[in-house]
């Protein structure tokens, strides 16, 4: 556990491990209600950025013939790997940086 508390009262990795458990909607919840802890700030962007881009990338290869069906299953099955590596990392107390993404994330937090 992180001896450090988030202004929700909650554990810093526990607040950012609920921002991925409940993938986008667990990020929005926490870039809503967090005011102080930078760590649970990017997780929370992140998670945002991250399940809101595969929601787009899911959406677009719906349109795509014949071969959406196989990139659809693609985005699942790194969605899922993601979700899963993220969560454990962040119960850990890690700041896992996702390429683009959290580059993204950094520079969204370095702006609030």
């Amino acid at each position: 556990m992180s001896p450090f508390k988030s202004s929700t009262g909650l554990y810093e990795n526990v607040a950012a491990f609920l921002c991925y458990l409940f993938a986008f909607v667990g990020g929005v919840i926490f870039l809503a209600v967090e005011k102080r802890s930078r760590f649970v700030l990017f997780h929370a962007l992140q998670s945002v950025m991250l399940f809101a881009g595969l929601m787009i990338a899911h959406a677009a290869a719906g349109f795509l013939p014949l071969i959406g069906i196989v990139v659809g299953l693609l985005l699942n099955a790194l969605g899922v790997a993601l979700w899963l590596l993220l969560m454990l990392t962040s119960l850990q107390g890690k700041w896992l940086k996702l390429p683009w993404i959290g580059e993204l994330a950094e520079r969204q937090l370095n702006r609030m």
